[in-house]
C-alpha cells in the first residue's frame, strides 16, 4: 500500500538504516501501520462491510457498518472482501447501509459475516500525498512503531537511561493530532 510516505523517506527518516538489517517489506509493512492509525483520523469517503450476499451469479449486496454515503454509478474499491475486491461500480442503494454491485460467480444466499471487516471506499489515502500536515504525521508515527519494534520490551531509553513512556498507545494519535487538524473527519474523534 505505502502510498502518503515511501520506504526511501522512511528509511532516510531513520538515519539510513540498513536494507539488510530491515527489508523494505518490513518498512513497508510499518508505513501500512502508520497510514491505518493515521488514515482512520481524516476525511475519507468509506464504510466498513460486516455483511455481503450474492442471491443471484450477478449481483451482489454488502451491509456496512455505518451510512455508506455511496451512490448508484460511483466507484468503489472493496478490500477485504475475498472473491469482491478490487474497483467496483455501485448498481443501486438499498438503503443508508446496503449498496449492490454487478458480479460474475457463485451464488450465495445468507448473508455472510466478513472478520475483519472488509471496507468500501471512494478513495483513499493518495489524496493526501502532497499535503506536509498528513506526510509528517504518518511519518512520525512510523517513526514511533519502528522504535517499539526495535526498542527491548518496547520501550525506549533517553540518553541518561531513564526509560521514556510508552508509545504505542493513546499517546500516539495525541502527538500527531495537531498537525491533522484541518484535516481530521470530526466522526473519527471520541472522547
Amino acid at each position: 500500500m505505502a502510498s502518503v510516505v515511501t520506504v526511501a523517506e522512511l528509511r532516510a527518516a531513520l538515519g539510513g538504516v540498513s536494507s539488510s538489517l530491515y527489508s523494505d517489506a518490513v518498512l513497508t509493512d510499518i508505513i501500512d501501520s502508520s497510514e491505518a492509525v493515521v488514515g482512520s483520523m481524516l476525511v475519507q469517503w468509506n464504510a466498513p462491510i460486516d455483511q455481503h450476499k450474492s442471491s443471484s451469479a450477478t449481483k451482489t449486496w454488502f451491509h456496512t457498518t455505518i451510512p455508506h454515503k455511496f451512490y448508484a454509478g460511483q466507484t468503489v474499491i472493496i478490500s477485504g472482501v475475498s472473491a469482491h475486491n478490487g474497483s467496483k461500480t455501485v448498481l443501486t442503494i438499498e438503503d443508508d447501509y446496503t449498496f449492490t454491485i454487478t458480479t460474475v460467480g457463485a451464488t450465495v444466499h445468507d448473508w455472510r459475516y466478513d472478520i475483519p471487516s472488509g471496507l468500501a471506499a471512494a478513495n483513499d489515502l493518495t489524496q493526501y500525498d502532497s499535503v506536509s500536515e498528513v506526510e509528517e504525521a504518518v511519518l512520525a508515527v512510523a517513526i514511533d512503531i519502528f522504535q517499539s519494534r526495535v526498542a527491548p520490551g518496547g520501550v525506549q531509553q533517553g540518553l541518561e537511561f531513564a526509560p521514556a513512556p510508552y508509545k504505542m498507545g493513546v499517546a500516539l494519535i495525541r502527538k500527531v493530532r495537531g498537525l491533522l487538524g484541518k484535516h481530521i473527519d470530526v466522526e473519527s474523534v471520541i472522547g
